[in-house]
């Protein structure tokens, strides 16, 4: 074996998603964030574009998204439809968060790669960080607000015309317990095909 199967297996099962509000005010320091970039920028890419982009957002940085979060909200939803209750819970989002990573798409410059397998990628490298997290004992939560598409937040993100914005992701120490999580058995989500046989996946049934 290449590496402890029992250690990455743990670390993929403990992987959580923290909301940002259950975050400590403890600071989350630049060498940590670079460290979950970094496995980032590790993700399989087709044709090695990597097409993922990072904006960090930490301290005076985080008054961009203080003032952006509930107006691209508003101006998302438009007049009349907005929640007062989610209004109210963006405005005090960064009371306590003290990093958040705006995930943005640049795709390929040569269009060799098709949009859609580089948003593939970006998603994987979003996994890759989700796990480092969970390696240093820290929360995350990647978030694709409906507001993501506004010209505003590529602004904010600094992402040139031709990228996409695929979201927020925010970091920070849990105030909160280490939740527990479980996953449908193997049996119900698989199908076996080989020369002798074929299974077919057990029928889902909804939990009440």
């Amino acid at each position: 074996m290449r590496h402890n199967l029992s250690d990455v297996g743990a670390l993929i099962k403990d992987r959580r998603s923290f909301a940002p509000e259950s975050f400590s005010s403890r600071k989350v320091h630049r060498d940590v964030v670079e460290e979950i970039l970094r496995a980032g920028t590790w993700a399989p890419t087709h044709g090695m574009t990597q097409p993922w982009r990072f904006t960090v957002f930490q301290g005076d940085g985080l008054d961009v998204l203080r003032d952006g979060l509930p107006k691209w909200y508003q101006e998302a939803m438009g007049e009349g439809h907005v929640n007062e209750v989610k209004l109210d819970k963006l405005r005090s989002r960064l009371d306590t968060c003290n990093c958040v990573v705006g995930i943005g798409m640049v795709p390929d410059v040569n269009q060799r790669i098709s949009a859609e397998d580089e948003e593939w990628a970006v998603a994987s490298a979003v996994q890759n960080m989700h796990l480092m997290c969970t390696a240093f004992g820290l929360g995350a939560k990647w978030t694709t607000p409906g507001f993501m598409a506004l010209p505003a937040v590529k602004e904010a993100l600094a992402l040139p015309e031709e990228g996409k914005v695929m979201g927020l992701f925010y970091v920070g120490y849990p105030d909160v317990s280490w939740p527990q999580s479980h996953r449908w058995p193997l049996e119900f989500v698989t199908r076996w095909k080989d020369s002798n046989s074929e299974t077919q996946p057990h029928e889902l049934r909804p939990t009440v």
